[in-house]
């Protein structure tokens, strides 16, 4: 059987950039994730920081078949848990708590947690987890301090969130221990707002191609 990392991996595979959104309308949802499928990142991350949040995640995971959709800003184990049933394929939390590793644990749904200091990346990593969110990554030293990570804490991988845009991205994506990252760049709420899928599918185009 995968481990909760590899099959976490295996979701993300290749994608160099995760879309994080937070859905005001839930209209868009649908619309805004083909448009993200369409431009090559079918990987997204919906945060729970809306009143929409779950039924966005629900739209998504029932009628857009092409993308996978995760569950963002994770708090606890009952928005795990929430966030799991209403068909969230990963769960995306900004730290790491004993209660939500409990809870990803007993769950099918792999976690990624954010972590910033060595012991809290520890911590994940003697729960089993090899793959974490270093975020705030800009306010948390950024590419410094993911290099310095690197040597001591060779068998861990990070997808940093928090301060990425489309400029700094192919920094952050050239360290040896950064498998993608985190960024709202991609779905501006205004393009959102406005609809314009197009251009949103040509920004996406744009950072499914960086790094490579």
């Amino acid at each position: 059987m995968p481990s909760k990392t590899e099959k976490l991996l295996s979701l993300l595979n290749g994608q160099p950039v995760i879309p994080v959104l937070k859905i005001a309308n839930v209209a868009d949802a649908v619309p805004l994730a083909r448009a993200l499928a369409r431009g090559g990142l079918p990987a997204i991350e919906i945060t729970l920081r809306t009143a929409d949040a779950l039924e966005a995640i629900r739209r998504v995971a029932a009628e857009v078949e092409e993308a996978i959709v995760g569950a963002g800003t994770i708090l606890d184990t009952h928005q795990f848990e929430e966030a799991a049933g209403a068909g969230s394929r990963f769960i995306v939390s900004p730290g790491v708590t004993r209660e939500l590793l409990a809870a990803a644990a007993g769950s099918d749904v792999p976690l990624l947690p954010g972590a910033i200091t060595p012991g809290e990346i520890m911590a994940a990593r003697e729960a089993g987890l090899r793959f974490l969110k270093f975020f705030p990554a800009e306010q948390s030293g950024g590419i410094a301090s993911l290099k310095a990570f690197a040597s001591p804490l060779a068998d861990v991988k990070f997808c940093p969130t928090g301060g990425i845009t489309g400029k700094n991205a192919v920094d952050y994506l050239s360290l040896s221990n950064v498998v993608c990252v985190g960024g709202s760049w991609v779905a501006p709420d205004d393009m959102v707002k406005a609809g314009k899928w197009d251009e949103i599918e040509a920004l996406a185009r744009a950072a499914s191609k960086l790094g490579r």
